[in-house]
């Protein structure tokens, strides 16, 4: 009981420490390692009252400790490349276990073994053959087995030394793991007739110290046949390839030839024993055509290079073969495509939304890293929105100009994110944005002003115009209304005169117009649209009533009481050039149908008589002879000027009469001679003037009382020296228009001392004044004042 609680108490009490020496290997039996007892702090003879026990853990045979003194030594000399065969393994241990006893301490005791250069390189092959044209080419290589080494680091093989040759030499090559390879160059040409055979020595030398070495022999033997080997372009290719390129595409095209003819100029490519099988798993050679072609993904995080010899060797019956270098440099890329979302998008919006409204929330993002994880979101810039960043990697799509629908109805809005890489990758999405009709628009007429052109007596409901108005809305806010905005004209509204149709526009006439009576008219018309609030406009129209050629000539003067047929008197004694008739005619008609000329449509004698074809004078051409009729029959046709023409005609009986007739109606123009009057004559002519001029003061009074019953007319005002119609235009001297159912004619009778006026009645159905004569025609004072007041 008693041992069992001391041996618990020791165990509590011990303490495990761990001691660490190194030595190097090929070390003396009975080399002294290290004194434990000094390294642990203790004396002999403390050691000795203590006890120490040595366990040695998988090594006993190498190291053991001196129980009495504490040391530790080498039983038998140590070998590292035995206990750590593997040349990976970074250092060699041997380990075993020490104890102390009262109080108890464990000790772990590791010796490292250090590797020293006791190992020479060898090849695995003593003697190397080697088949070599004598044509192949200076400088061709050829694969030698490398030599091995146990030893590690700088102890195992860092060079190669050929035997001296003046044909062959060698070039060293690195490994990826370090390893030393030696190619065999040939430097001159062979001749197999000089020699067949070239024994070489090649001897591998490591680099420890001192250094060690180890030889093969290497038996040359020279092919006498195909003397052309394939030769490349270049001795070492460098091609960049880009990483995740597809699997198939084209790396390079190597070509290789061959001087010589048949089979032995046919070359098959194939890799050489340097190219690694994982190149080789990720690159397909073509042994045909030499095309390297992509197999596998390549990864640029995966194996940035890959390195690879090709052989090419001809298909003669002792083949020879050229090869080359090739490098594949992969080259990074932009691989992940930067990517959009939409977190919100708003549409349709009105037109008339404010600047700066939010129309979408955008997120973009990249998966890759560096510049290449580096995004940009734009849209193009012409477009009235603007992005605004709002967050990191969150924009806003807002407002920046004013929208108008009736401009760009829709907007096809692409969202474009590109990142920064190189080269960069960019990807976008295309949203339709539509704008919803607000009704900020008037309806539109073509024309401001609307001239049309009537003819008078037109059918009623006829169509005038279309006086259709546009509005660039939509829907309701299209649709447009018309009206005739109403307004009086002689107690007539215009919706009585016209009418429009509301739905598009068109104008009509309800009625049949007289040019006579109506000339013009002006009103507006309104367009409204059906929004809300209703937008509207208006126009101007002017309706131009347009003469027609309806109205024919009226003659009235000569004043015919019954037919066609006037009878006239005239001196035979008439002069030449007297007037003997004056044929007036009216036409109601505008100035261009109303205006008339004259012209005989029957003259019994046409060397005796002329006719003024613009004022309807008939004067005498001669005088009358004794050859001449006695009665006269003149017929003068009075034609307006309008399409077709209408006319109206007067027969003219003329009779002469002796020259007592002559002086008793005073109708010649001949001038009297104050010398052949007697006393006599001079009373009668003084009498038969003082009773002309009573006659004619009792017709003057007589107007005068009738003048002053009917109110006179606004439109036409009496006119001393023109004859007026309604719309003020002139007819002919010597006429007023009346308001009442009379013609008046003037007849002339010319005298010594002025012209008579007399009055002659017509049928109704006139509206014409007559007006007086102008003051230059040579009335008296009398006759002038009277027929100045002559209006009825």
């Amino acid at each position: 009981y008693v041992s069992v609680i001391l041996f618990i108490s020791a165990i509590v009490d011990a303490a495990v420490a761990v001691t660490h020496y190194s030595v190097p290997e090929e070390m003396a039996e009975g080399s002294l390692v290290a004194s434990l007892a000094t390294d642990l702090g203790l004396d002999v003879k403390t050691l000795n009252r203590r006890k120490m026990r040595v366990d040695v853990v998988g090594n006993k045979k190498y190291l053991d400790i001196n129980k009495d003194t504490g040391e530790l030594f080498i039983l038998e000399r140590i070998d590292r490349e035995f206990l750590c065969p593997l040349k990976t393994a970074t250092s060699c241990f041997l380990r075993l276990d020490a104890t102390i006893e009262n109080p108890i301490r464990m000790f772990n005791i590791e010796v490292e073994i250090t590797d020293i250069n006791d190992n020479a390189p060898h090849f695995r092959r003593g003697t190397m053959h080697l088949d070599i044209s004598e044509s192949s080419s200076v400088g061709e290589r050829f694969s030698l087995n490398n030599a091995a080494d146990p030893d590690v680091g700088t102890n195992s093989v860092r060079n190669y030394h050929l035997s001296s040759s003046e044909h062959f030499a060698i070039e060293i090559q690195t490994g990826r793991d370090g390893t030393k390879f030696a190619d065999l160059i040939l430097k001159k040409t062979l001749d197999r007739e000089q020699q067949a055979v070239h024994n070489l020595i090649l001897t591998a030398v490591d680099g420890g110290v001192p250094t060690r070495t180890g030889t093969a022999s290497i038996i040359v033997r020279v092919l006498d046949v195909n003397d052309n080997a394939p030769s490349f372009e270049k001795d070492k290719y460098v091609v960049d390839v880009m990483e995740n390129s597809p699997i198939g595409s084209l790396v390079i095209k190597l070509n290789a030839t061959d001087l010589d003819e048949g089979s032995n100029s046919d070359v098959v490519y194939s890799y050489s024993l340097y190219t690694s099988e994982r190149t080789q798993q990720m690159f397909n050679l073509n042994g045909e055509n030499g095309e390297i072609r992509v197999r596998e993904m390549i990864n640029y995080e995966d194996l940035k290079l890959y390195e690879m010899e090709v052989v090419a060797s001809d298909k003669g019956p002792n083949p020879l073969s050229g090869q080359c270098k090739l490098t594949i440099q992969v080259m990074d890329i932009n691989d992940n495509h930067p990517e959009i979302s939409i977190k919100s998008f708003q549409s349709p919006i009105k037109e008339n939304e404010p600047v700066d409204t939010v129309i979408a929330v955008v997120s973009v993002s990249d998966k890759d890293s560096g510049d290449n994880g580096v995004v940009d979101l734009h849209i193009p810039d012409k477009m009235p929105f603007k992005l605004r960043e709002s967050s990191d990697n969150y924009y806003e799509l807002v407002v920046s100009e004013p929208l108008d629908r009736e401009k760009v109805p829709e907007y096809d809005i692409t969202f474009t994110v590109t990142d920064r890489g190189s080269p960069p990758l960019s990807d976008n999405e295309t949203m339709t944005l539509e704008l919803l009709d607000v009704n900020d628009n008037v309806p539109q007429f073509p024309q401001s002003f609307y001239t049309i052109r009537v003819k008078e007596n037109n059918a009623p409901g006829a169509l005038l115009s279309s006086l259709s108005a546009f509005d660039p809305d939509l829907h309701e806010n299209q649709y447009l209304v018309y009206f005739i905005l109403e307004k009086e004209i002689a107690n007539t509204s215009m919706s009585m005169l016209f009418s429009i149709n509301p739905e598009n526009g068109n104008l009509y006439a309800l009625k049949t117009f007289d040019y006579e009576m109506e000339k013009e008219f002006l009103f507006h018309i309104e367009a409204r649209d059906s929004g809300s609030p209703p937008l509207s406009s208006n126009v101007t129209v002017h309706i131009i009533i347009v003469d027609q050629n309806d109205n024919a000539p009226v003659i009235v003067s000569p004043w015919r009481a019954h037919g066609s047929v006037v009878e006239e008197k005239i001196p035979r004694s008439t002069d030449k050039g007297s007037l003997v008739a004056k044929v007036i005619a009216l036409d109601t008609d505008s100035v261009h149908n109303s205006r008339i000329t004259y012209q005989f449509l029957q003259v019994t004698d046409a060397t005796l008589f002329s006719l003024d074809q613009y004022n309807g004078e008939i004067r005498t051409m001669r005088m009358f002879s004794y050859r001449d009729p006695r009665h006269q029959r003149l017929v003068v046709v009075a034609k307006d000027n309008g399409e077709p023409a209408l006319s109206a005609t007067v027969t003219i009986k003329l009779s002469t009469v002796e020259t007592a007739v002559k002086a008793y109606s005073d109708m010649t123009e001949v001038p009297l001679e104050y010398d052949i009057f007697s006393d006599l004559n001079l009373y009668l002519v003084i009498g038969l003037g003082s009773v002309s001029f009573l006659l004619l003061i009792t017709i003057l009074v007589t107007i005068v009382l009738k003048c002053q019953k009917p109110k006179a007319s606004k439109a036409a005002p009496p006119c001393r020296n023109s004859v007026i119609s309604e719309r003020n235009s002139t007819i002919a001297d010597s006429t007023l228009v009346s308001n009442d159912a009379y013609w008046y004619s003037l007849f002339l009778a010319e005298t010594r001392k002025g012209k008579l006026v007399v009055r002659q009645p017509v049928p109704k159905g006139s509206r014409y004044i007559v007006s007086s004569l102008p003051r230059g025609t040579g009335l008296t004072d009398t006759s002038d004042s009277a027929a100045s007041t002559l209006q009825v």
